[in-house]
């Protein structure tokens, strides 16, 4: 039998035809590159190679041999290929889902920094509501889904992604706009816009006026939060809305109003219970949570816009 640090240098020497050359392309010392030639070719009873003029030649008995060998390396080297787009991500897909108000702004930094480490990986991203989000993992349709709020069900789990809170969104120009904070009980003398109370990321911004026993009525109602602040955007009101919607400036055009009292928050990543998490879903997890924690909202709270003062 060969080894394979046998079958290494006897092709080493077989490429290039000298000593010096296969202790050259193997980085390691001529005398020992001689030896092992000469130990293996006693071993196996077998002369793998004649010299003339100080070159070595496969003698005719081992071309066969030498033939194997360079089957054996093109299988290394197809080993290698593999296991470098591997690294690479292009053997693999990514299938990850995403709530409105994560998917915005959140999710393509996030990706940003996965294509950097797998450029090459193929990624499916789907905007999922709270009702699909459950079968896209229970029909193994992706691996995870990031979400604003997390729910019981026995055939999920679900990992901490970050903390955030609640802020209110004034147009540019309107009364409010530059404010450092604002309370509830000021939000609701104004036209609101929110999402329906009863889907579960409504509910999130309906509870800071239902702690409070506050009487609100939301004039306008939109599915996502990008809608709201559109809507706000345009004049028609303003609103409550999470820090991660609007992170990073991602919604220009609209003033972000620290609120006075606690509007914490938590957010999760759901994934199939009993399933082993791939090495890039593991890793966009890791890049959201990364930039779920490190944003500031309040940076941008409070901003005195240019314009003339309004009341919407």
């Amino acid at each position: 039998m060969m080894t394979l640090r046998q079958v290494e240098v006897i092709r080493a020497v077989m490429v290039t035809g000298t000593i010096g050359g296969a202790a050259k392309l193997l980085n390691v010392s001529a005398p020992g590159i001689s030896r092992l030639v000469k130990y293996t070719e006693k071993s196996l009873g077998i002369r793998f190679f004649q010299r003339q003029n100080g070159r070595y030649f496969p003698t005719p008995e081992a071309q066969n041999i030498f033939e194997q060998i360079n089957g054996v390396y093109k299988k290394v080297d197809d080993l290698s290929e593999t296991i470098s787009n591997i690294g690479r991500g292009a053997l693999s897909e990514l299938r990850i889902g995403s709530v409105p108000s994560i998917s915005q702004i959140m999710v393509p930094r996030a990706i940003e920094q996965v294509r950097r480490r797998y450029p090459k990986l193929r990624i499916d991203i789907n905007i999922l509501k709270l009702e699909e989000a459950i079968d896209y993992l229970l029909l193994d349709r992706g691996e995870c889904v990031a979400m604003s709020y997390r729910l019981e069900h026995p055939g999920l789990d679900f990992l901490p992604l970050a903390s955030g809170e609640l802020f209110c969104i004034v147009p540019e120009g309107h009364e409010l706009a530059g404010r450092k904070q604002v309370s509830a009980k000021e939000i609701i003398n104004y036209p609101l816009i929110g999402i329906d109370p009863n889907d579960p990321y409504g509910r999130i911004m309906a509870e800071i006026f239902a702690r409070n026993k506050l009487t609100y009525d939301i004039t306008i109602r939109a599915r996502f939060g990008t809608t709201v602040c559109a809507l706000v955007k345009a004049g028609l009101g303003i609103a409550v809305i999470d820090q991660f919607t609007v992170a990073h400036g991602g919604y220009p055009g609209v003033s972000i109003i620290k609120i006075v009292e606690p509007t914490k928050f938590d957010t999760y990543v759901a994934v199939k219970r009993g399933v082993p998490l791939s090495l890039h879903v593991d890793h966009f997890i890791a890049c959201l949570r990364s930039e779920m924690q490190g944003i500031n909202p309040a940076r941008n709270a409070g901003a005195r816009p240019s314009g003339r003062a309004r009341k919407t």
